[in-house]
């Protein structure tokens, strides 16, 4: 594979990388701050947790693990390092 077909790679996996940290750091955000700006005695729970932090911390991380997992599998490829 000549290098210039491993940057278009790299830099591609890169940008769909970036995207997904901005998708995880929007939804932290909005769950976060969106259901957390209520005062404590309205908060609703969830397994016995506030919701804001159910859905931005709990929710968001199992959600983002299964993303990268399909991410990886569908649309990351194996590229060799090694010098030709």
């Amino acid at each position: 594979m000549d290098s210039k077909k491993k940057n278009k790679i790299l830099r591609r996996e890169a940008l769909i990388t970036i995207g997904l940290y901005i998708f995880f750091f929007m939804w932290w955000y909005v769950f976060a701050y969106g259901l957390g700006s209520k005062e404590p005695s309205q908060y609703s729970y969830v397994f016995g947790f506030p919701g804001w932090f159910f859905y931005s911390c709990i929710l968001g991380y199992v959600v983002i693990c299964l993303l990268l997992w399909f991410v990886v599998k569908k649309f990351f490829v194996e590229v060799d390092f090694d010098e030709d």
